[in-house]
């Protein structure tokens, strides 16, 4: 079983984490817990817990979407034990007390680990700095996800700032000057059928802005949710240059694209589905290291928020539960990636990038299973997924973060 574990957490070693010591405490740790003979079973694969650097809990302020409870019910479901949650909440968490509204819902009912955002504007409005020195002890980085930064000068600022606290930026971009009203991407299926497009320029654009940016400040930069090809070889370049950048990519835009779309709002996400052009692109992004990790942006929504097709529906859909299935089923049972490049993308590069401590935290995946995404079996509060009914293959079947059992679906 410890040969296998060796082979499963072969890139625990990127890390700066012995993977001997790693595979021999998780080996202990079933022994002591649950029962290694159980997993005695070459279907069963044990893998260094996933963490996702880009989720949306709600709470406080929105908690009949999600809550921290739920949220981390639903992650360790997915195999997640570190988490990243974004700070469109109310109160905005923008200053020292408003952060503190959040860190204590987490001290109280998290079960797995979070690692909170503080916002880079005062209530997301991007007209003037959060108090960006206070909470920096308190918080994992800045961003306003949801909302893009529209000041050049403002964005300079920030980035400066961060750069004198040691901390990252992390980017939602897009250009509102660019959007016109559209809720899907500006392709054939909005022309078809009668709906106003977003345009990749708008994600691209700010995408370009920033860089220059970096360049001239020297910041840490991360780009949230990449989706469009232009999007891709902007980054490719900077990375050429020796800028201190990274991004993600989501499992929907790997997978999907315009030509899927049904008028659904469990297909509205921002940014949104867009050409197979730029989901090809995607793809050779995350096979050549420019896109470094894949984030779900885990977004819920009530039932009836996400019932209003899609040009009523609230953007964002929820992830957490399907990321590994997804990619395993589409990206590594094709061969379009080894299941160590999966590991290194939703567990090794978002701890390394963000010096995320791994510990033991570990998940336990029965790789033979094969089911359907069915959301009616979602930990989350919100169901809504594009994924709904796809055949899928594999199973979380354990996740135990900081040795405490967090999830598990077996028997001992």
């Amino acid at each position: 079983m410890i040969e296998q574990l060796k082979v499963k957490t072969i890139n625990i070693a990127a890390m700066g984490t012995d993977s001997e010591k790693f595979c021999s405490d998780v080996a202990a740790h079933l022994t002591s817990s649950i029962g290694l003979s159980v997993f005695n079973s070459p279907e069963y694969v044990i893998f260094p817990g996933f963490c996702d650097v880009h989720v949306h809990f709600r709470e406080p302020g929105f908690s009949y979407k999600e809550t921290v409870k739920t949220g981390c019910d639903s992650a360790a479901h997915g195999g997640y034990t570190a988490v990243c949650t974004m700070p469109n909440l109310n109160p905005v968490p923008d200053s020292v007390e408003n952060l503190k509204a959040q860190t204590d819902i987490i001290e109280s009912d998290a079960t797995i680990n979070i690692y909170p955002y503080a916002s880079i504007t005062v209530g997301q409005k991007g007209e003037e700095l959060s108090d960006m020195q206070g909470m920096a002890e308190n918080c994992f980085a800045f961003s306003d996800d949801g909302r893009g930064v529209q000041s050049e000068e403002l964005m300079r600022e920030a980035m400066l700032e961060a750069k004198r606290l040691g901390k990252t930026i992390v980017a939602h971009c897009e250009d509102n000057s660019l959007l016109f009203g559209g809720y899907i991407h500006d392709g054939e299926y909005a022309k078809e059928h009668g709906h106003k497009g977003i345009c990749s320029e708008s994600e691209w654009k700010p995408i370009e802005r920033d860089l220059r940016l970096v360049k001239e400040t020297g910041c840490k930069y991360h780009v949230c949710h990449i989706s469009a090809k232009e999007s891709v070889e902007l980054i490719r370049k900077a990375k050429a240059e020796g800028l201190d950048v990274t991004c993600e990519t989501g499992p929907h835009y790997l997978v999907l694209d315009d030509n899927d779309l049904e008028e659904s709002g469990s297909f509205k996400m921002n940014p949104p589905l867009r050409s197979e052009a730029d989901r090809l692109a995607l793809i050779e992004g995350i096979k050549d290291g420019t896109i470094d990790m894949i984030a779900t942006d885990h977004a819920p929504h009530s039932a009836e928020e996400k019932s209003k097709g899609l040009s009523g529906s609230a953007f964002g859909i929820v992830g957490l539960e399907t990321a590994f299935q997804i990619m395993y089923t589409n990206l590594v049972k094709t061969g379009v990636i080894t299941l160590e490049k999966l590991i290194e993308l939703l567990a090794v590069n978002p701890r390394k990038r963000f010096n995320i401590p791994l510990g033991t935290d570990y998940t336990v995946w029965n790789l033979e299973k094969k089911s359907v995404v069915d959301s009616k079996t979602f930990l989350s509060k919100g169901k809504a997924t594009p994924f709904e009914g796809m055949p899928v293959q594999s199973e979380c079947v354990l996740t135990v973060c900081d040795g405490k059992v967090v999830y598990k679906k077996i028997a001992n």
